[in-house]
């Protein structure tokens, strides 16, 4: 069997075994090509699966050190940190493809598990402020062209930041979810809880405030097909919305109020659970809403929050500015 598709397989086994996201898929499939294409000319031939399980830790650190060039003599502008969560994926993209090559194929070659993988800061969450997350669903949908649009927008920012969701989680509801989610609900309140599938086809129950209800059903009543088996938020030709056209609209209303770059679609979810965190809730109900794997991933909420805190500190106090003699 060649290496080209071993490749192959093993990306068709990550999207519908492991479930990975597609950002993931196709960040992977990038990195073996390129590794493939490089062991092409580095070994004289097309590898194949023998070719692969004799190879050395010498020769998977010759395709990290030609990439490092590749990128230096193209002077892509990039940081070192930048650089260092390139090489770390890269590693974790081999290591993935050998494993599975081990498991699949018996390739067994333990020179992936050696390599060294780099140290990477993960930035911090950078949410919105409480009023410009609340203004962020008619400011967007005022600047729609039809009612349509406009209710549909007015409806999936408001889910976006109450509901903490993903972007490609809200888009990839139906009709019918909302329907569920308003049988789970109090008829009294008009509140919901919807079923969300969230990375890796993980479920998680997140409940539905009576306001971003409201909001729903009024874009049920203007969706132009709500069947329940239609994509709950359409675009003009009827099919499922796309994420970008939801995040370009953001994007030319953030630079019309004169909101920072880091204002998008996922700023949302970083303001939901930001907001959360500072009225007191529990960061494992936070974990839960927001469908994190693990409670360090919610923790960075923390981090952020003291870092916002010692920004209003330094700028606000009246030592802040002394100077230690």
């Amino acid at each position: 069997m060649m290496a080209g598709a071993a490749r192959d397989a093993f990306l068709q086994w990550m999207e519908t075994e492991r479930r990975a996201s597609p950002l993931t898929v196709t960040a992977y499939r990038g990195d073996l090509e390129r590794f493939l294409v490089f062991l092409t000319g580095h070994l004289g031939a097309e590898p194949d699966l023998a070719a692969l399980a004799g190879l050395s830790l010498a020769d998977l650190r010759a395709w990290l050190a030609h990439e490092h060039g590749v990128a230096l003599n193209a002077r892509r502008p990039t940081t070192q940190d930048r650089a260092a969560r390139t090489r770390a994926r890269r590693v974790s993209a081999l290591r993935s493809f050998f494993r599975y090559l081990a498991r699949h194929h018996g390739v067994d070659n333990p020179a992936p598990g050696l390599l060294a993988t780099p140290r990477t800061r993960r930035p911090l969450p950078r949410p919105l402020s409480g009023p410009q997350a609340l203004e962020v669903p008619e400011g967007v949908s005022d600047l729609a062209h039809t009612s349509m649009a406009q209710s549909r927008d007015a409806a999936l920012f408001m889910l976006l930041y109450g509901c903490g969701l993903r972007i490609s989680e809200a888009l990839a509801l139906d009709v019918r979810d909302l329907e569920q989610a308003a049988a789970m609900g109090n008829p009294v309140a008009g509140d919901g809880v919807l079923r969300i599938r969230g990375k890796g086809g993980k479920e998680r129950m997140v409940p539905v405030l009576p306001q971003v209800m409201q909001a729903l059903r009024r874009w049920r009543h203007a969706h132009p097909l709500p069947q329940p088996d239609a994509p709950l938020f359409v675009g003009v030709r009827g099919g499922r919305l796309q994420a970008g056209i939801a995040q370009r609209a953001m994007r030319t209303w953030r630079h019309m109020a004169g909101l920072p770059e880091h204002a998008t679609p996922h700023a949302l979810r970083h303001s939901f659970a930001t907001h959360l965190m500072e009225g007191g809730a529990d960061l494992r109900v936070i974990q839960d809403l927001l469908g994190h794997a693990s409670l360090s991933t919610t923790q960075r909420y923390t981090l952020a929050d003291e870092a916002r805190l010692m920004d209003v500190w330094t700028r606000a106090h009246p030592h802040a500015t002394d100077t230690v003699p």
